[in-house]
């Protein structure tokens, strides 16, 4: 809410002098797609006045030169899993403030999954003393796929509602269609809650079309960041619903939802860009919406516009548009100093009226937080597992099965289905790596039941041993992935030992892992120096195990995601995802 400021209003005219204010540069206003001399000036962590601000300046006043560089507003994600860089939340500031990101509109999905509001509560007191400005977005229901899968956290309407009334919180995320198709009461009561107060719905929408889609609009749902195509993304913007353009690690849809732009001169209001989901090796190597503003500008859009999509665009699908988005006064005081639109890069940012970011580096580290005990020591498996546990078992007479599978594509994780026939040997289905055919389970850690699921998994082209994960979305159990189970067993427990992260085993030894021990998802280290350690295990992989997928750990944590097309691997077995069941991976068998 909009709040009057006296002091800030006598800077405007002068009568007092700024904090500090940026000159000699061109101004990207947002709002009138112009660009034009002039600077900004800054009282506190607010927006004074822009243009000509000679007269707000004193002797005080601290002076920054932006040498006719560009002036543009600090960009906003208004769809990011902080979770999914694996940062702490003060480390995953650093590395969205030094790619010119000053406002996050975040979904602690799941921090929630793992400790529920508690442990989201205990994130954001982490956060408050950070530069980077993060909204709220309220996960829309906790476990994800009630009936598939055990978390260990919950969200219900009455949590929900606890949650709406914090400072901060603008919204609820992840809305995902079917369940509003069907009517899920505790759902439609948290929708309903929101509403109310005038916060926004975002939808998730994969494969959403016709009246399926405009049942979804009649219901509230404002915005959808799962167009994959530009058929998905025309649709949604003709039917008032604003398209949040997905690129980040696991999904890069940009390209093609720009489209609606370059090829059917779709007004671009109702358009914005997201990470969604981004890796930490993408962050620090990539960039975040300063690579995805270069990826718009290369696919013809102009400059205004695609900084329009990083910053009013997002603000105004949540209604912020009056606190940021903008350089304008009594905006907060988000300015980034950037080159041009022909070498486009971030050069100084200020986040909240302090510089933060000078010739591309920071200025101040941010200290690692003493955590809150809820978000350590969050492992807890019922019994260590054994071998055995993860085999799926048949008739010993038996020497064949016919089995379902998934396959993962190579180049976003969604699965398909497939059929094959495997061997038996002593009453175990075995693996195959001759048809890329490796055994995949998820063990269940937040101590609650000891489920174990388990399937078989395509698309990896492992050769050798295991890894596995304490990320899995949407619960956040151990996924391993192996060719063989003694290996497999292995990286389950030795994930337990030290309290949660990812690990890679060949032979019956560890080759590499990388702790995380904040909620078994995030680490303390900074994104640069843990990048490099993801490119070690990486490389271990590749090398060891000789798995084809670039980035197997941000693919295997979205096999489990019951929620996302067509099947997954839960505690509770394998899931079809269109039926929302648990089905036998075994067909049938040949004696």
């Amino acid at each position: 809410m909009y709040k009057m400021d006296k002091g800030l209003m006598a800077v405007t005219l002068g009568q007092e002098k700024a904090d500090l204010a940026v000159v000699n540069g061109r101004v990207v206003n947002v709002y009138s797609k112009e660009i034009y001399p002039g600077g900004v000036a800054v009282k506190g962590d607010r927006i004074a006045a822009v243009g000509d601000v000679s007269h707000c300046i004193g002797p005080e006043t601290k002076v920054i030169d932006a040498q006719n560089n560009y002036l543009l507003p600090g960009f906003i994600d208004g769809h990011i899993h902080p979770e999914s860089t694996s940062l702490s939340i003060r480390q995953f500031a650093e590395i969205m403030l030094v790619h010119g990101t000053t406002c996050v509109m975040a979904d602690m999905h799941e921090v929630g999954v793992v400790g529920g509001l508690e442990a989201i509560e205990a994130v954001l007191d982490e956060a408050k003393d950070t530069p980077l400005r993060i909204y709220f977005v309220v996960p829309s229901h906790v476990p994800f796929s009630p009936g598939l899968e055990t978390s260990g956290g919950s969200f219900n309407a009455e949590i929900i509602a606890k949650a709406l009334e914090r400072p901060g919180a603008v919204g609820l995320s992840e809305i995902v269609g079917p369940y509003v198709l069907q009517q899920h009461q505790d759902l439609i009561q948290s929708m309903e809650l929101a509403l109310a107060q005038g916060k926004s719905l975002q939808g998730h929408l994969p494969e959403f079309k016709g009246s399926a889609m405009q049942y979804c609009m009649a219901a509230g749902i404002w915005t959808d960041h799962e167009s994959l195509s530009t058929e998905d993304a025309l649709e949604r913007v003709r039917l008032g619903c604003h398209v949040m353009m997905r690129e980040g690690s696991a999904a890069r849809n940009l390209v093609e939802c720009l489209k609606i732009i370059t090829e059917h001169q779709v007004d671009p209001t109702m358009c914005s860009i997201i990470a969604d989901d981004l890796h930490t090796i993408d962050a620090v190597d990539r960039g975040h919406l300063d690579d995805a503003l270069k990826t718009a500008l290369a696919q013809g859009i102009d400059f205004v516009t695609a900084v329009q999509m990083v910053s009013l665009n997002a603000a105004r699908a949540f209604g912020l548009d009056r606190e940021v988005g903008s350089l304008t006064p009594g905006r907060r005081a988000d300015i980034n100093i950037v080159s041009g639109p022909e070498d486009f890069n971030i050069l100084s940012v200020i986040a909240g009226g302090k510089l933060v970011v000078e010739a591309g580096n920071l200025l101040e580290r941010l200290p690692v937080a003493e955590h809150n005990p809820i978000l350590l020591n969050t492992i807890k498996l019922k019994k260590p597992v054994e071998p055995q546990d993860l085999a799926i078992t048949v008739d010993p007479k038996a020497k064949k099965a016919n089995v379902k599978l998934m396959r993962t594509l190579d180049w976003i994780p969604i699965t398909f289905g497939q059929e094959a026939q495997l061997a038996v040997a002593d009453g175990v289905i075995q693996a195959d790596l001759d048809q890329d055919i490796l055994y995949i389970a998820q063990v269940e850690r937040h101590g609650k039941n000891g489920n174990i699921g388990k399937a078989f998994m395509g698309g990896f082209n492992m050769k050798a041993g295991a890894i596995a994960s304490t990320v899995g979305h949407d619960n956040h159990n151990i996924i391993v992935l192996g060719t063989n189970h003694e290996d497999m067993a292995l990286a389950v427990n030795r994930l337990a030992e030290i309290g949660g992260g990812q690990l890679a085993v060949k032979d019956g030894q560890v080759l590499y892992e990388i702790a995380y021990p904040v909620l078994g998802l995030l680490s303390d280290l900074d994104a640069w120096a843990l990048a490099e350690e993801k490119k070690r295990l990486n490389a271990v992989i590749q090398r060891e195990l000789e798995s084809s997928i670039g980035f197997p750990f941000m693919f295997l944590s979205f096999i489990s995601l019951a929620a996302l097309p067509e099947y997954a691997i839960t505690d509770h077995g394998f899931i079809d995802v269109a039926k929302q069941a648990v089905i036998d991976p075994v067909l049938s068998l040949e004696y």
